[in-house]
């Protein structure tokens, strides 16, 4: 029973220890590679079920079941190595012929293993038990753990010859993979001398406990890194489009909306309105008194804090609402809500303030105000056009309050 302990103790390990490459389903993405690397642990957990009845079976002279586990036995050793020849071509990823000479092996070895193991049923090439139920090993044994060896040999120097002619980044685990290769060929060999001895399975255990823990980790410490380089190019590039959206509808100058800003909350209002019964708004349209004049005779800089200055009169009294930029000295505003409730007030609130610019010889804007009316504006255009109109009207009566 000693000798299926060891079986036991190792079949443990690897369940624990890649609980999460056998149980846990990550069909969306899941790689060639992880995928034989997935069937090779299947195939070790069988030879681990299959080696730890043996030693049960033996210790019981059960002879019966101990033959028929023993031919289940050979057939996962087999798969073992057809798996590992899989599992090692795909992590290498090299399209060559000696690539393809160990992925036809491989297929080979296991087909030449279940014929042995058929023609044992009838004739004792592979092992047979006598009367007192000892085992004794045939021809084949020999030759199928010969065969493995030597499969073993040519992945493990297949191997470590990419890994010397690998970049740093995989350099790794190239030589971890060879060096399990080489720890199993190892315990395959003595197990040739000592039959009863659990080696195959202390080489299985040592193999995968060493590609778990420097392979299989340092891919996901690598993808973790992948990852986090993704994130923050996203981040960034979520940043860079912010940037870029806040260009194109602020205006660099005031701060104030952009005429692309405008042109789509215009699309907006119209489809509101085209759908009937929109809520109570006003347009509000202002234009900055004197530019031109300031432009020829100051200059341009000084325009633009003019205009700046404009904006800023507009915006800290229609606090709650939008202001659009829609050309060089004209400026829009949405009133709703708490706004349009206050509009008269709002209005009164900024002429006055206007007409002490006039006064103390500040910044001049004429405003003009319409109210959307229901059943009668069939666009947001119409309710600007009469807007505008009384801004005009407006920019009349200031230019006579004016100073000459």
């Amino acid at each position: 029973m000693y000798y299926s302990l060891i079986g036991l103790l190792a079949l443990l390990i690897l369940v624990i220890t890649n609980y999460d490459v056998l149980f846990i389903r990550r069909n969306a993405g899941i790689t060639r590679v992880h995928k034989s690397y997935r069937l090779f642990l299947i195939s070790v957990i069988l030879y681990y079920v299959s080696d730890i009845l043996w030693g049960a079976f033996e210790a019981l002279s059960m002879i019966e079941f101990l033959y028929a586990d023993t031919e289940i036995y050979f057939l996962a050793m087999a798969l073992g190595i057809l798996f590992w020849t899989k599992y090692v071509t795909a992590y290498l990823q090299n399209n060559n012929g000696f690539r393809r000479f160990l992925r036809y092996s491989g297929n080979v070895f296991f087909a030449g293993v279940t014929t042995a193991t058929f023609i044992n049923l009838v004739s004792p090439v592979m092992f047979y038990f006598d009367h007192d139920g000892v085992y004794h090993p045939g021809p084949a044994r020999y030759v199928t753990l010969i065969v493995q060896i030597t499969l073993l040999f040519l992945t493990s120097v297949y191997v470590l010859f990419v890994y010397s002619k690998s970049g740093n980044q995989v350099k790794c685990r190239y030589l971890i993979v060879g060096l399990s290769g080489l720890i199993m060929l190892l315990f395959i060999f003595i197990q040739i001398f000592y039959p009863y001895l659990p080696l195959y399975a202390i080489g299985y255990m040592l193999s995968c406990c060493l590609l778990r823990t420097m392979v299989v980790e340092n891919e996901r410490e690598e993808y973790r890194r992948e990852l986090e380089v993704a994130l923050y190019r996203e981040r960034q590039h979520i940043k860079e489009l912010d940037t870029a959206w806040r260009l194109a509808y602020t205006d660099s100058l005031t701060g104030a909306k952009s005429p692309l800003a405008f042109s789509e909350m215009i699309a907006r209002y119209d489809e509101v309105i085209s759908r009937g019964n929109p809520e109570n708004f006003a347009v509000l349209v202002f234009d900055v008194n004197g530019l031109k004049h300031i432009n020829d005779t100051l200059g341009h800089a000084t325009g633009d804090e003019y205009i700046v200055s404009a904006f800023r009169i507009i915006s800290n009294v229609f606090v709650h609402s939008s202001v659009y930029r829609v050309g060089g000295d004209e400026f829009v505003s949405i009133l709703e809500k708490e706004d349009y409730s206050k509009k008269n007030d709002l209005m009164d609130m900024f002429n006055y303030q206007i007409e002490k610019n006039i006064e103390n010889g500040s910044v001049v804007i004429a405003a003009g105000m319409a109210d959307y009316i229901h059943g009668t504006d069939n666009s947001f255009k119409r309710v600007f056009q009469r807007a505008d109109r009384m801004m005009y009207e407006r920019k009349k009566e200031l230019k006579k309050s004016e100073p000459v």
